[in-house]
């Protein structure tokens, strides 16, 4: 069917980038920390010496590359043949397919840059910019992970003729709200986007409403459910347990500003009731990491850090895990999870994760971004959910009691990531359609 785009509101959206570039740039320059990602940013990639034909997959940060990694090892096995590269928005998003990269290199293969993942940040979505991008990327396919609908770069992808599709594609009530306010801009984006596979229904109404033509949208499922952990994670965490011993630990990971003083607060009081108990934090973001080591420290609490290979002792109150790519190793070394980003008015980070380690999962009540997870595990009696820090104290100490109840909801939250599987095949297969094979 016939595509109505809305170029105006691209040409009025690239006017007012233009007019804010100062304020663009300057935030590029400070959080960059890489070789040369500036370059990148205005669309000036190393020229290509390789011949392999490029599947293009594009992540904005760390969780949504952590989201993507099945997809991610999928897309190797298959397409052997093709290389692989995988653009993020932030350094650390930059860091973490860096990581991956190196973990999924071929054993006999010392070297990091022989990695199978090739990096690079993604253009600004100035017009001039995404052009040059696409220009010497020049990829068979184009994929954006989530909810990255950047106008420009989407319009640049169509008029070369490269297919594009976004896949785990989700809009929360909170996202799909402003983003109905710029209406015309999303239809004029989602004009140019070939297929999106859906997380769900609602999701795949909303983009509809947004002006998705609904013959390009198929419900595919949430590929977070397809999340199986490597035999390192698997490894490292019993590890970990094993050091840790039999003392009641909980993990807190991917928390931000002002909630680590919660939980720090939460871990004083539960320790009036298990005085050994220990609390695993692990900060969202790398950068904060210091800041949230300094905390700790100021309020006097024994603590080891993760990156300075120290081990907690029987002193220890906080395990700080300043590492990249360990999370799923740090949830599956306690007893219990607690899922940041709930406390505060951040919507959530991935339910899942902990849920795939058979650790019970505790969440706080701001879940915009994972309302439809947390709706699966509700229904299986798997997430346990708490208004507030207080009632988190009284539902850690309910549970390192129940013994039997922890067993309940490790087991509850397996079950729902083996029931819900499936999204990653049926992404692939659409993928292998719009490469013709």
């Amino acid at each position: 069917m016939q595509r109505r785009g809305r170029p105006w509101a691209r040409y009025l959206y690239s006017t007012a980038l233009y007019l804010l570039s100062p304020l663009i740039w300057q935030r590029v320059w400070r959080e960059q920390t890489l070789t040369n990602p500036r370059r990148e940013r205005l669309g000036l990639l190393p020229r290509r010496q390789a011949v392999e034909p490029v599947i293009w997959l594009h992540c904005a940060s760390v969780g949504e590359v952590l989201a993507a990694r099945p997809l991610i090892e999928a897309l190797l096995a298959r397409y052997p043949h093709r290389r692989l590269v995988v653009t993020t928005m932030t350094a650390t998003g930059a860091e973490r397919v860096l990581a991956l990269s190196r973990a999924l290199r071929e054993p006999a293969s010392a070297d990091a840059a022989a990695g199978p993942l090739e990096h690079h940040f993604v253009a600004l979505d100035f017009p001039g910019s995404v052009r040059r991008f696409i220009a010497r990327l020049n990829p068979a396919l184009a994929i954006f992970f989530e909810t990255e609908l950047w106008p420009n770069m989407l319009s640049s992808c169509h008029r070369r003729g490269i297919p594009t599709a976004v896949v785990n594609g989700r809009l929360s009530p909170r996202a799909y709200r402003g983003y109905r306010r710029l209406r015309p801009l999303m239809q004029d984006a989602l004009s140019h986007v070939d297929w999106l596979a859906a997380k769900s229904t609602a999701d795949a109404e909303r983009f509809r409403s947004l002006g998705m033509a609904a013959v390009d949208i198929e419900v595919v499922g949430s590929l977070k459910y397809d999340l199986t952990p490597t035999t390192e994670t698997e490894a490292l965490s019993r590890q970990l347990s094993l050091r840790l011993g039999s003392r009641p630990v909980w993990a807190a990971g991917s928390t931000h500003p002002g909630e680590e003083e919660l939980l720090l607060q939460t871990h004083a009081r539960l320790r009036q009731h298990y005085p050994s108990a220990l609390l695993i934090l692990v900060p969202r973001h790398p950068q904060r990491f210091d800041a949230v080591a300094a905390l700790c420290q100021e309020r006097g609490l024994a603590m080891a850090r993760r990156s300075r290979d120290e081990l907690p002792d029987a002193r220890t109150a906080v395990y700080l895990g300043d590492t990249m790519g360990e999370l799923l190793s740090l949830y599956g070394a306690a007893d219990l999870a607690f899922v940041g980003g709930s406390l505060m008015p951040i919507g959530g980070h991935n339910l899942l994760e902990p849920a795939a380690m058979g650790v019970p999962v505790l969440t706080g009540p701001e879940l915009a971004n994972f309302e439809d997870v947390a709706e699966t595990l509700r229904e299986a009696a798997a997430l346990v959910e708490v208004p507030d820090s207080e009632a988190l104290v009284e539902a850690l100490v309910a549970l390192f009691i129940d013994e039997a109840e922890r067993h309940r909801l490790a087991a509850a939250g397996q079950a729902v990531m083996a029931a819900n599987r499936g999204a990653l095949e049926r992404t692939m297969t659409g993928i292998s359609a719009m490469l013709g094979e």
